[in-house]
């Protein structure tokens, strides 16, 4: 992995080298911004996206109740046990099953689509440096493109941060 970066030790210093890396033609999703503590208050802490977390987890949560549906429905079908003048598919036993399978269906959409968007499992090394620690903010692009790397130093130090290069 290659890499430029540098440590700001302030937000607005961080946010002038995002402004700048932005500037030079880096794409928000190739700047890599990493704190040792929450920056929700500048723009650095608001750049990704919202997710159709919401619906995908509706969506796996119907097809859990179809699925327990049509299990129950055709459990009781396949083995019928008459009892007295009562219905083979009964609805009031199923609703049981079908808020359990309705659920799991939900909670397992919810968790898959939650590992796929944050990019888990991730077994490429990440960006770090031990002085975010104590406090320092790194902003760096990760394997820049070559005819770029100029650009993209000047935009690290242009707040008087010292740049660092990972090979």
């Amino acid at each position: 992995m290659k890499a430029l970066y540098a440590l700001y030790p302030d937000p607005n210093a961080a946010q002038r080298a995002v402004n700048g890396l932005r500037d030079a033609g880096v794409a928000d999703r190739d700047i890599t911004i990493v704190s040792g503590e929450p920056i929700e208050q500048h723009e650095l802490g608001h750049r990704d996206h919202a997710t159709y977390m919401f619906w995908i987890a509706g969506a796996g949560g119907a097809l859990g109740l179809a699925f327990a549906m049509w299990l129950t429905r055709m459990t009781e079908l396949a083995w019928p046990l008459p009892t007295g003048n009562m219905p083979i598919v009964s609805w009031w036993p199923n609703l049981i099953i079908m808020f359990e399978l309705t659920m799991l269906g939900g909670i397992l959409a919810a968790v898959i689509t939650l590992l796929v968007t944050a990019g888990l499992p991730n077994w490429k090394p990440k960006l770090y440096d031990p002085e975010v620690t104590d406090g320092k903010i790194l902003v760096g692009v990760e394997n820049p493109p070559s005819g770029s790397i100029p650009a993209i130093e000047r935009a690290l130090t242009v707040s008087g941060a010292r740049l660092k290069t990972l090979t």
